[in-house]
């Protein structure tokens, strides 16, 4: 018998069936994959089973007894812990006082240290962890943070782990830690359930796979008996083809230069130390770095968001005191890394999130007056060619997936072939079809004559798209790469700081 089964588990939303009549049936000590597109349902699913949604009908048996999960606190006293994508700590608190918060051990009314660490030390040596309990988890990689999140789950008991997303911020070197935590887990005993959109992962690691499309189950396979083609064709319904990205054919003339760009970050510590490099038409090129090597204040840099010391030139005019508006006008667009925060309106709507930045000139407006009808026509192009699953250009953003948000994003940013674009983690959330789409988007753009910086974490695809790597640790750029010319290993011993520029 299955140690977890999920029988015929439906759940709507106004206008969307995410859930129709799925079955879900995991081996106890197995390690499974739940796959699907964005908008499949996968993660309704999931926050049924963590107690985050009710289901509208259906059952849940763990053990073979039917239990009721009305919150994640159930959850957690059944064994069911989960591991969201943006993990749950307080980055002020020690890794120790991480793991047990809201579950330390007590004596007299107060918290027992002296139990509580031994409890910690005792599932740390079970499983073969080495954290440092009395650092803060501001000080450490995104790796070991996510091994806090995963002990976390150990001391509250949890038997079964679900994973969302995992490796989307890793290294090659963390992923491969990773790798062998959950195989570790699962020697144990332990049960996890796998989200992912990286099939290289399902096939090292699933034994079996669950298959979702449009809120129905359309397969559930032995993961030795399909190949990843295969998988990825049961997601979208449809062949997929192999992403081959042929390198750029020929540069053009500087659309981007920065020269000695240094920044400091929100806490007044220097975040980018004299960065210097050229972005030309007709190219792609990448940037690769751990989480915290100084990224997002390169993103907000070039942006016209943080103030820099050095210069910024754009299509060959000095940009660096002009706001975000001027930046646009002279031709750069960007997909941010924080969708939420700095991409999207929430409580507003698909229409005013696509022209939130170009509402004040024509065809959207004129002599004071906002025209209703080149907005609406401009968002159900962005709907349409970007593949958005809404109802329409008044759905609510917040009601969409956040692969579907991004969507939006990249088509606000996308549509209309800016001459820059700064593509900051452009695929973070999408399913394989949806991602190959956007990436094919940029190649097609850079074979227009575009110039595109792409910053994400995703080595595949840096290596799929990118003409030049450049790779920052600490600020730094601290080496310059072809893709064809150098391994994931390489670059990620000097993302690392293990290899540095000579």
């Amino acid at each position: 018998m299955s140690y977890l089964l999920m029988q015929s588990i439906t759940k709507t939303f106004p206008g969307v069936i995410a859930n129709d009549e799925v079955d879900l049936s995991v081996e106890r000590g197995s390690i499974h994959a739940l796959l699907g597109e964005n908008g499949a349902g996968k993660s309704t699913l999931m926050r049924i089973l963590y107690g985050m949604y009710i289901p509208d009908h259906g059952r849940i048996l763990l053990n073979e007894q039917e239990i009721r999960i009305p919150n994640p606190r159930a959850a957690i006293r059944l064994g069911i812990g989960m591991v969201h994508q943006e993990f749950q700590l307080v980055p002020s608190l020690t890794v120790a006082e991480n793991i047990a918060l809201g579950y330390e051990p007590r004596r007299n009314g107060l918290v027992d240290r002296k139990t509580q660490r031994l409890q910690i030390e005792e599932i740390l040596a079970r499983f073969g962890f080495s954290l440092p309990l009395d650092k803060p988890i501001a000080e450490l990689p995104v790796g070991i943070q996510q091994q806090v999140e995963i002990i976390k789950l150990l001391f509250r008991k949890a038997e079964l782990l679900i994973l969302d997303e995992p490796t989307s911020v890793l290294t090659p070197q963390e992923v491969e830690s990773l790798f062998k935590v959950l195989q570790t887990l699962r020697e144990q005993g332990k049960t996890i359930i796998y989200i992912t959109h990286k099939l290289r992962e399902v096939k090292i690691l699933c034994e079996t796979a669950t298959i979702l499309r449009r809120g129905k189950v359309v397969g559930r396979v032995k993961v030795a008996d399909a190949s990843e083609k295969e998988l990825a064709n049961l997601m979208v319904g449809e062949q997929v083809i192999d992403q081959v990205f042929p390198r750029s054919q020929g540069v053009g003339q500087e659309r981007l230069t920065l020269k000695e760009v240094s920044a400091l970050d929100d806490r007044g510590v220097p975040a980018l130390k004299n960065v210097s490099f050229s972005l030309r038409a007709g190219e792609i090129v990448g940037i690769a770095g751990v989480q915290g090597s100084g990224q997002s204040e390169l993103v907000e840099a070039i942006s016209g968001l943080r103030p820099v010391k050095g210069e910024i030139w754009l299509n060959g005019r000095r940009i660096t005191r002009a706001s975000p508006r001027r930046r646009r006008e002279i031709g750069l667009a960007v997909i941010p890394e924080k969708r939420k925060e700095q991409g999207l309106n929430l409580s507003t709507h698909i229409l005013e999130n696509v022209v939130s930045t170009r509402y004040y000139k024509p065809p959207f407006s004129g002599w004071l007056t906002l025209f209703t009808r080149p907005a609406e026509r401009f968002a159900a192009r962005v709907i349409a060619e970007y593949n958005v699953a809404a109802p329409g250009v008044k759905s609510m953003v917040k009601n969409l997936s956040g692969g579907n948000q991004q969507k939006v994003i990249a088509g606000r940013e996308m549509i209309d072939q800016p001459e820059v674009l700064i593509a900051a983690y452009p695929t973070r959330g999408l399913d394989v079809g949806a991602a190959q789409f956007v990436r094919e988007a940029m190649v097609k753009r850079r074979d227009q004559g575009g110039a595109i910086l792409l910053i994400s974490a995703d080595l595949d695809e840096l290596f799929a798209v990118s003409d030049r790597l450049l790779i920052l640790y600490e600020g730094r750029i601290v080496a310059e790469k072809r893709p064809d010319e150098t391994a994931f290993e390489e670059v990620g011993l000097y993302m690392t700081g293990h290899l540095h520029a000579g």
